[in-house]
């Protein structure tokens, strides 16, 4: 059976149901499945437990299921480029689990890796640690946190083939592998769909075997977390740039 559907809508029918948890990879606008989002958005499921660095920025990624209400629960790093995550947070219409960054990267690896539980020095003796088992190992204190794990995983990739082995570009390889292994079922957009045997097998990221179904999206949504400029100095403007005409 195929594993490439048309469409993103496609690609989750029958996956989705209100009150499921769900992964969605990425970091900032770097990496995110913001078409599996939308369609996520476009089903109308509710009372969503979602586990994600952050949540997008404003109408962009995870944020559009923040629009409508979608998300119950926000198991998360990082807030602070979206004000509608931020206002919803702070009005008491959002649950919210901290997590320092990196514990949470290890929560998702160790949830993939079948780990329940780990421990460590992060977070001991601050509100991090609060409800926590609080353990000494060597003369040092270590706080214990749970592996995590999803009904679905949403990732996207650079390249992928029909088998699903996957191939992430740069920063868009944060969360997306460890979230792929970590569900019971990975569903992954990618850029650009190649023939089986096309990608060198050491180039492979994720195996196929973690990945069920997937669809190719193009690379046509490029967007811009935080646009900086500066004035380019008169010597390293082309002849004429700048002149009136």
């Amino acid at each position: 059976m195929s594993k490439v559907y048309p469409d993103a809508p496609a690609a989750l029918a029958g996956l989705l149901r209100d009150g499921m948890t769900i992964m969605s990879g990425g970091f900032g606008l770097c990496g995110i499945p913001e078409f599996l989002s939308d369609a996520i958005r476009d089903s109308g499921v509710r009372n969503l437990t979602v586990i994600s660095n952050n949540a997008g920025v404003d109408g962009i990624g995870l944020s559009v299921l923040l629009e409508t209400r979608q998300i119950k629960k926000m198991i998360s790093s990082y807030v602070g480029e979206n004000k509608l995550f931020a206002q919803q947070y702070l009005a008491g219409e959002l649950e919210l689990e901290f997590n320092p960054q990196g514990t949470l990267a290890e929560r998702i690896r160790a949830g993939g890796a079948g780990i329940p539980a780990f421990f460590t020095k992060t977070g001991v003796g601050t509100i991090i640690a609060e409800g926590k088992e609080v353990r000494e190992f060597d003369g040092e204190q270590y706080v214990m946190e749970r592996g995590l794990v999803a009904d679905l995983a949403i990732v996207h990739a650079w390249m992928g083939d029909a088998e699903g082995n996957l191939v992430y570009r740069k920063t868009a390889r944060n969360f997306n592998p460890m979230m792929a292994t970590a569900a019971e079922v990975t569903v992954a957009q990618v850029e650009h769909l190649v023939p089986v045997g096309q990608i060198n097998p050491d180039h492979i990221h994720t195996p196929g075997i973690y990945i069920k179904r997937l669809v190719a999206v193009g690379a046509e949504r490029k967007h811009i977390e935080q646009r900086t400029t500066r004035k380019r100095s008169a010597a390293s403007m082309p002849a004429g740039a700048g002149e009136e005409v």
